[in-house]
């Protein structure tokens, strides 16, 4: 990790599992998305349209978010997209669990 200071979002109990939750902190729009007791952070903001990607459906098996718009899924784990209408991947940060806290380094 670096030495940015990770940011606390919420209490990992807050999230419903499988599914995403959307933050917005400081000048970042950010999905959240549990898979079990693991967190992913990514960019909340599908990139062929403004439209919030934590309104989507995520999909644990094939570790994927659905736009809730146009249907592109973009990797939870990385941000590619897995298929049109996206081209563009979403960023993604560091997130991590600790004493049952959420944390993400914006960076």
């Amino acid at each position: 990790m670096s030495d940015i200071e990770p940011v606390e979002l919420c209490r990992l109990d807050d999230l419903e599992p499988e599914s995403a939750k959307r933050f917005d902190i400081e000048d970042h729009r950010l999905s959240v998305i549990r898979l079990g007791d693991d967190v992913f952070v990514i960019g909340d903001e599908c990139t062929h349209a403004d439209f919030s990607l934590s309104d989507g459906d995520v999909d644990a098996s094939e570790r994927t978010i659905e736009c809730p718009k146009h249907g592109a899924l973009f990797s939870i784990d990385d941000g590619e997209p897995g298929c049109l209408p996206a081209t563009k991947a979403v960023p993604t940060y560091s997130a991590k669990v600790e004493d049952g806290m959420v944390k993400v380094v914006l960076s």
